[in-house]
């Protein structure tokens, strides 16, 4: 099932686009583990349009509503269930896509996967929108993280030719996170975000958009958690991060730059400090042979640009079978990486909770 994370947690995520609710059951918190309502409702908010100027026209309150799971502040065993009411829909806006595809959209592609019966109102289940509802279940999986000394943090490290300064993958600290410049944009140094800012603004103006790239760090993981082969943690990580609509690409540690590299340059040395086993350098991101290595995990993530610009089109009209254009209307954001930057945090934190999760069961 397309919508289900099978692991050691279970989740599923549900609704469309412009359907009258989108939202999340998970199945698998354990029972006691104290939950802050206020501390999710402030994370799901970084994604939300309505406080970003750089995004959609298109603005949720994404007011959060708990049905089931949470108990006297606690997680009570239930199923913990969670919907966002879509209060901001046009459907109207769409009805020519459903047979002349938008150029990079799924239109085309899932309307031969489901016979021409799928939802085409701003992508119906195949949207970003859907995207609240991972961050529901990633901002619970940060709290219970953080309250076991691991931390997620990311930033905007580029925009499409303008680039941040990236984490010191050795030196990185819950400092640098908390310091982080946060704002509409993510960044390590304020002149970067200035620049990105325009040039967002730019493309826009053009009637275009801009892909992006954002760095996340997870600290305080401990080593040898994950598995070899097919269950390794760079595999769990980079399956919820591909469940975000528009992830082109995804490296770990020196990622496509290691292939430029020579044996010699790219092995992380082990040494001792304070009596532990750490590397001088972290070129393997944090993640050896898909075990953890008590470094920081590092890894960035590509956005392409969103495909939804008002510029002409080509395109096929799939009732005459004849090639035409069209022009996109609606409400799209200029730029997918802006808001994507806590749905990248809310990947990393399902994988590395459902994770942790493997250590409870091998010590049952």
């Amino acid at each position: 099932m397309s919508s289900f994370y099978n692991g050691n947690i279970k989740l599923s995520i549900f609704g469309q686009s412009h359907s009258p609710a989108i939202g999340v059951v998970i199945d698998g918190i354990p029972a006691g583990e104290k939950f802050d309502e206020a501390a999710l409702k402030e994370f799901v908010a970084r994604r939300s349009a309505s406080n970003n100027s750089l995004g959609t026209q298109r603005k949720e309150p994404d007011e959060i509503e708990i049905l089931a799971g949470v108990a006297n502040g606690n997680f009570c065993g239930a199923p913990f269930a969670a919907i966002i009411r879509n209060t901001n829909v046009k459907p109207g806006d769409y009805s020519e896509f459903s047979h002349k595809p938008r150029p990079g959209h799924a239109d085309y592609t899932a309307s031969v996967k489901y016979n021409g019966a799928n939802d085409f109102s701003g992508g119906g289940h195949i949207s970003g929108r859907l995207t609240a509802p991972l961050c529901i279940a990633g901002g619970i999986f940060k709290q219970l993280l953080e309250a076991r000394g691991i931390y997620i943090g990311a930033h905007h490290e580029r925009i499409g030719n303008i680039t941040d300064t990236r984490f010191d993958p050795v030196n990185i600290t819950k400092d640098t996170l908390d310091n982080l410049h946060r704002g509409e944009l993510t960044t390590t140094d304020t002149d970067s975000q200035d620049k990105m800012r325009a040039l967002i603004e730019a493309v826009r103006a053009d009637k275009d958009s801009i892909g992006g790239v954002i760095e996340c760090a997870a600290l305080g993981v401990m080593p040898g958690l994950g598995e070899p082969m097919l269950d390794g943690l760079e595999n769990r990580i980079s399956r919820l991060i591909f469940a975000i609509p528009g992830v082109k690409g995804l490296e770990f540690g020196a990622g496509f730059d290691a292939a430029l590299l020579r044996g010699s340059e790219n092995n992380d040395p082990f040494t001792y400090k304070n009596g532990r086993v750490v590397t001088l350098t972290n070129n393997h991101g944090g993640i050896l042979g898909g075990i953890s290595s008590g470094m920081p995990i590092i890894f960035r993530t590509a956005f392409k640009p969103t495909p939804s610009i008002f510029k002409q089109q080509d395109t096929v009209d799939l009732l005459t079978k004849e090639n035409t254009t069209l022009t996109i209307k609606g409400r799209h954001d200029p730029c997918i990486a802006v808001r994507a930057l806590p749905c990248v945090e809310a990947a990393a934190a399902i994988a590395l909770y459902d994770a942790l999760l493997d250590n409870a069961k091998n010590n049952i």
